[in-house]
């Protein structure tokens, strides 16, 4: 960091930091297609037991400490502890402040600036091993992380989008300064980490080929089954399901 916060106050269990954690950040209106992909990647980091960093916000923040778990998931905010901002996040603050952990940099009565954000943002970053942007226009507070992050020598990684989205990430492919997600499944693996579901991915990609049948699968599967054909593993075709 540029310049370590001289004190950080805190609610919930400082355990959270001992974690191996990866941080998630995002624009605050993300597209359906950025909303799934971000739960995805944080319940995946989940069930690998890697604890989710951000600044609650609204959009991806909210998302990510949401499907990270809130017992499993840091919050930096970028106001006194007293204040739950965004007040839409209210309630998934205070899940978090009761489950996980909440930071700031700031003393009780303190509303967030425009400074504190940009605080916020490098703290956020400097709690993950890695910085995974989702979705980010140019010049966004996503893209400042991403400075950040570039300083402190940690790899940013984010995922495709068609061509008229995320132009703040694109930037940064095109530039060299981000890795892209494919497969989420293997993108764990890449950096050593093991979910429940990488041991049960061959088991439904199997069962699907011998079934095909898209309402058992769904039903003995759940929502995996949307996670895979999002990520291009399967298809639907006429109530079936096609391994690809």
């Amino acid at each position: 960091m540029s310049e370590y916060p001289k004190k950080l106050n805190y609610i919930g269990s400082l355990k959270l930091l001992q974690k191996k954690a990866i941080s998630i950040v995002g624009t605050r209106k993300p597209t359906q297609y950025t909303k799934n992909m971000t739960a995805t990647i944080a319940s995946k980091f989940q069930e690998a037991n890697v604890a989710i960093v951000s600044g609650v916000a609204m959009g991806v923040d909210a998302i990510a400490h949401e499907y990270g778990g809130t017992n499993n998931t840091i919050a930096v905010v970028a106001n006194g502890l007293d204040i739950r901002y965004p007040a839409i996040n209210r309630n998934l603050i205070q899940q978090i402040e009761n489950n996980g952990l909440v930071l700031s940099g700031y003393n009780e009565g303190q509303k967030a600036t425009k400074y504190s954000f940009v605080l916020r943002n490098e703290i956020v970053v400097a709690l993950g091993d890695i910085l995974i942007i989702t979705q980010a226009d140019k010049n966004s507070g996503s893209i400042t992380s991403a400075k950040f992050a570039k300083a402190m020598g940690k790899q940013i990684y984010t995922i495709p989008h068609r061509y008229e989205e995320s132009q703040g990430t694109k930037e940064l492919i095109q530039n060299g300064d981000a890795k892209v997600i494919y497969d989420i499944d293997e993108f764990l693996i890449s950096l050593g980490y093991n979910t429940k579901q990488n041991k049960t991915n061959d088991r439904l990609l199997k069962y699907c080929k011998k079934i095909q049948d898209y309402e058992k699968c769904v039903k003995k599967f759940g929502n995996k089954i949307f996670e895979y054909e999002l990520m291009g593993k399967i298809k639907v075709e006429n109530s079936k399901i096609i391994v690809l």
